[in-house]
């Protein structure tokens, strides 16, 4: 069973080792570099469009991008800040959690394709909907996945569509609004931060383990948590 979560759009710009990107054995280093080919070749409207601010704050993140090879890294799980990698709280899980973790949840990324929680990335801003990035890693990610038994699919709809398996369970956090089930929005990437968790230190390998999992109302109907 591999996990599938996404980045986090926040991200910490302290690098916790010396090693440049270039120098690291990532897998997916040429796709990489394929995409900053891309990058390079965008004008101040188009960087704009693909940053989502000012030109002056797109040509500082297009600078920062463009350095990859050249900058310094941290493991993606001291890079990524949001509220899901707050939730899980890696400093303090146990050492059997933290390997559990490493082994079986994979981040997805729309720079790096896939990375390992102890993958070392530099900093970035590149998100999975720029550039036709979910187009780009399908075929490749999909092929990264393809003896995967089982994949748990944590990820928002457009990183969902950078990959493919034949047996992928999609898991959502829903509301329960009278009679309609709606998302839970922002507020759901608490309680999924904290299932996430709950996979890690209870190394749960199954999907019928699922319904352990109990947290600020949300129980598990056997397709989704519910609250």
């Amino acid at each position: 069973m591999i996990i599938l979560i996404p980045p986090s759009e926040g991200k910490s710009d302290k690098n916790t080792s010396n090693i440049k990107f270039k120098d690291t054995n990532f897998m997916f280093k040429k796709e990489v570099e394929k995409i900053l080919d891309q990058l390079k070749l965008l004008d101040d409207y188009q960087l704009q469009k693909v940053y989502g601010v000012n030109l002056e704050k797109s040509k500082k993140i297009q600078e920062l991008n463009l350095n990859t090879m050249n900058n310094k890294c941290s493991l993606s799980i001291e890079r990524y800040t949001g509220v899901v990698y707050n939730q899980i709280n890696w400093n303090c899980l146990s050492k059997k959690s933290k390997s559990y973790f490493n082994d079986k949840v994979k981040i997805f990324s729309g720079l790096f394709g896939l990375v390992n929680p102890k993958t070392l990335i530099p900093n970035y801003k590149l998100k999975m909907n720029s550039l036709s990035l979910a187009k780009f890693w399908l075929p490749i990610l999909s092929k990264h996945l393809e003896n995967e038994e089982i994949v748990i699919d944590l990820l928002p709809e457009i990183h969902s569509k950078a990959f493919e398996h034949s047996n992928t369970k999609k898991v959502d956090f829903l509301i329960n609004k009278g009679s309609k089930l709606r998302p839970a929005g922002h507020l759901g990437k608490v309680v999924k931060g904290q299932f996430i968790k709950f996979l890690t230190e209870n190394s749960i390998e199954s999907i019928k383990e699922f319904e352990k999992f109990n947290f600020d109302g949300y129980k598990w109907d056997g397709e989704n948590f519910i609250k």
